[in-house]
């Protein structure tokens, strides 16, 4: 669904969209999807084949226990000899082992490995979350700096009415945008309807030469100038003709949100350096925190939990649209009410998707003394976990350093540089966009 909705953007890339028949649009996405299922099944059949086992380390502990024990009851003054048999017993804990063992009975204690075949289900779930982990790391780390400051800073720089000077200025800075933008458009309509006319409409692999790779430079820089000057004109009407229709609850419910987001992120790297990163845990924190909840109203703990993965989904989602409109190296597909196309859904629905199990897995390995006995910790903490080639990743927490690392330069970044809309920087690049593709005529 995604390549179909996309494939305007890419029939309008390669100069065929003008004129296009309905179907062509549909083959264009069944290409596409064919070669991404052809690629990804390969890849997939080969690593379950080779590394389709888990190898779970394990603890045994022998000793001699006495199969049944006599003993005595009283009952009513009388009394008399009954067996009991130890299988009726609950597992022994640690303690009663040591108890055990100082009563003269010795205990063999041996670290030991077994390999366990994994269900394709469960291998494509590791395989899922290892890819996933990928994306996740990247936009997890910049959503968890990147949403709460943007929340802030939408309160900071709320709409205020104008006065007639600012109105002028303001107003003059929207139309010239809109010229060059206009001029922008222009000459790249000029310069695809001449590739096309010279025969070179494209192929699958056609984006890999270096024309085609400006060109889509450019292009992604068109679409960012246009989104950025769209967000301006919205500002501008809210503080002139729209004002009196303006809600002025909306920033203090932005700053509200920004204020609940930064407590969030804070958890979230608070748990990451105290509990997940160090080999020993320091302090179980947030899991203290969810058990607390156990003893009057467990509701509370779940809720908790799905606010705390939720939350990593939304940083997922606002980490990639930051990344893509700071440094242009994808389309942006901004979500916005009543003005979101069906490519952006399907692009953030699939980010999402993308993310869901690494953002599971890592939920696991947060919260293990929450979620303790649950199915998922058997799947996700025990058959993934050691998982042959991935579970490297797994115990070397590589995945874990680099969201933290991240979410640190993001911090420091967008401290530095906290706009995508600087007024300076959008006009300087527009002017030089605009003169490079006039240099090309």
């Amino acid at each position: 669904m995604t390549f179909f909705y996309e494939a305007d953007d890419g029939m309008l890339m390669a100069g065929t969209s003008i004129g296009a028949k309905p179907n062509n649009r549909f083959l264009e996405a069944v290409k596409y999807e064919l070669f991404v299922i052809i690629i990804f099944g390969a890849i997939f059949v080969a690593c379950y084949l080779l590394l389709g086992d888990s190898s779970v380390p394990i603890t045994q502990y022998k000793t001699s226990v006495a199969r049944s024990l006599e003993f005595v009851t009283n009952s009513q003054g009388g009394g008399g000899g009954n067996f009991f048999d130890t299988s009726f017993l609950a597992n022994m804990t640690s303690t009663e082992f040591d108890n055990q063992e100082y009563a003269g009975s010795p205990i063999n204690v041996k670290n030991d490995i077994i390999t366990v075949p994994v269900s394709i289900p469960t291998f494509l779930s590791g395989f899922m979350a290892f890819v996933g982990w990928f994306f996740f790391a990247v936009f997890g780390g910049i959503g968890l700096a990147a949403v709460p400051l943007d929340m802030i800073l939408a309160f900071v720089n709320r709409p205020k009415r104008m006065d007639p000077a600012e109105f002028a200025d303001k107003q003059i800075e929207v139309r010239n945008r809109t010229m060059e933008l206009v001029d922008i458009g222009e000459l790249l309509k000029i310069e695809r309807d001449e590739r096309v006319a010279a025969g070179n409409k494209g192929g699958l692999l056609s984006g890999l030469s270096k024309e085609r790779r400006e060109e889509r430079s450019a292009f992604l820089e068109f679409k960012k100038a246009v989104y950025l000057l769209e967000n301006d004109v919205e500002e501008f009407l809210a503080s002139s003709a729209n004002y009196e229709k303006y809600n002025p609850l909306l920033p203090w419910f932005s700053l509200l949100g920004g204020i609940l987001s930064f407590v969030l992120s804070l958890a979230w790297i608070i748990q990451i350096v105290i509990y997940i990163a160090p080999k020993n845990p320091i302090h179980p924190f947030l899991n203290d925190y969810f058990q607390w909840f156990e003893g009057w109203f467990p509701l509370f703990g779940v809720l908790s939990v799905a606010i705390f993965t939720l939350y990593l989904l939304l940083c997922a989602v606002k980490g990639c649209f930051k990344f893509g409109i700071r440094f242009m190296a994808f389309q942006i597909h901004p979500m916005k009410v009543n003005k979101t196309y069906m490519s952006s859904f399907m692009f953030n629905v699939g980010l999402v998707l993308l993310c869901a199990l690494p953002v599971v897995q890592f939920t696991v390995t947060a919260f293990p003394e929450y979620a303790r006995y649950t199915n998922v910790v058997n799947v996700m903490g025990t058959q993934v976990q050691y998982l042959k080639f991935f579970s490297w990743f797994w115990k070397s927490k590589v995945f874990i350093y680099a969201l933290l690392a991240i979410t640190g330069l993001t911090t420091l970044y967008l401290i530095c540089k906290p706009k995508d809309n600087d007024k300076k920087g959008s006009a300087n690049a527009n002017k030089g966009l605009l003169s490079r593709l006039r240099s090309k005529r």
